[in-house]
């Protein structure tokens, strides 16, 4: 997620190595004295019971987790809304995390308290002109609906409809922030306009299976808005490999150290190989180039940790920014799940060690600041990574 911070923010963190937050422990990145290259399933499921079991501790009375409120100075400048839409897209992330992992009484109870909160909690809205949040909200809440709805524990069920209800206001939410180039992003640019104009790949790319599904469903009718999202994301595809952070007829200047660099797309790469293959462009994302951007991902893996836990966005190397590591390895699993089933162990055994060595000691993961939303969407989206190939 791209941040804007005033000068005096910036010059604060900047100053101060740590930030800290009352939601979470301080952000000093963990020494790594030793990461193996390969780890195994056994000790994968051991990182993930300890993160799960972290999220059904710290689940709230009324089923949510972290809050929707401005936790810390440093993210003072959004809309009072972005802060619910944060938390609202950090709830649905950890009700897939539950959903897709081994049932305990415990998980069971806090999946469904979780789910009955997505579905009766406000329907988050657009807070200002420029801030646009709530399209994380709508993407992130309408991927953990998609979810529900194939899990056959949840057919027919009272918590299966409410869900749908919302699941429909949260397409709607996307079907009218659709940009006019076809994708989604999450602020503006002016003049400010009530359908935005700025949208980035990866936002795009992350909901298009999704969208897929609903459109299977009956959630949706309109196949145009997959078709523009789908264009939307192909040409962002540079001849290297990477993807553009947003569309640009024009790339980036200078390309060579940009963010639009391979090293500077890592996770981006992941993510839009992976949707473009799995909503059918298996021509234009083909095995050879699903298993380069994998490759890529390895080999360029330093640049992804150096940029955990810095607390200016995009101040690393290649414009990296901390929030993209999580995301980019849960996506590279999903990309690795594309792949034959003789290849897919080899690949989650080479991404399990960057998981689990970020690993907090309450079982959590924090990859930016630490704030309540962040530090759950964060160990979520660990614990979907380390799902893979589990089984």
């Amino acid at each position: 997620m791209k941040r804007c911070m005033s000068t005096a923010l910036v010059l604060a963190a900047l100053l101060s190595p740590f930030t800290w937050s009352q939601d979470s422990q301080p952000t000093k990145p963990p020494a790594h004295k030793s990461v193996p290259k390969t780890l195994g399933s056994k000790e994968a499921r051991l990182s993930r019971d300890r993160a799960l079991a972290w999220l059904v501790k710290t689940q709230n009375k009324d089923g949510s987790w972290a809050r929707g409120v401005i936790v810390g100075l440093i993210d003072s400048g959004y809309s009072v809304a972005s802060f619910y839409d944060w938390q609202y897209a950090a709830n649905a992330l950890a009700c897939m995390a539950l959903l897709r992992s081994d049932e305990t009484p415990a998980r069971r109870l806090a999946l469904e308290k979780g789910l009955n909160w997505i579905s009766t909690s406000r329907v988050p809205y657009r807070g200002s002109d420029w801030d646009n949040d709530t399209v994380w909200a709508a993407l992130c809440g309408v991927a953990c609906a998609i979810d529900v709805a194939k899990d056959t524990r949840f057919t027919d069920t009272s918590t299966m409809k409410k869900l749908r209800v919302r699941a429909k206001l949260l397409l709607h939410n996307l079907k009218r922030n659709q940009v006019p180039s076809g994708g989604w992003g999450y602020y503006d640019d002016k003049p400010y306009t009530k359908r935005p104009k700025w949208a980035t790949s990866f936002a795009t790319a992350m909901i298009l299976p999704v969208i897929q599904d609903a459109l299977k469903m009956g959630w949706m009718k309109d196949h145009r808005i997959l078709a523009r999202a789908k264009l939307y994301v192909r040409r962002c595809r540079l001849p290297n490999g990477a993807y553009q952070y947003a569309q640009r007829p024009i790339p980036r200047s200078p390309a060579g150290e940009s963010i639009d660099n391979v090293k500077g797309s890592l996770g981006r790469i992941q993510v839009c190989n992976w949707a473009l293959r799995a909503t059918g462009e298996v021509d234009f994302i083909t095995l050879k180039r699903l298993r380069q951007g994998l490759k890529q991902f390895m080999r360029y893996h330093r640049f992804l940790d150096v940029a955990r836990m810095r607390p200016v966005p995009h101040e690393a190397y290649y414009a990296n920014a901390g929030y993209f590591y999580f995301f980019g390895h849960y996506h590279a699993a999903m990309a690795i799940d594309l792949l034959p089933k003789n290849e897919k162990e080899q690949w989650h055994a080479q991404l399990r060690p960057h998981i689990v060595k970020t690993q907090r000691k309450d079982g959590s993961f924090c990859d930016f600041l630490g704030q309540g939303y962040m530090v759950v969407a964060d160990t979520a989206y660990a614990i979907l990574t380390l799902n893979g190939g589990l089984g």
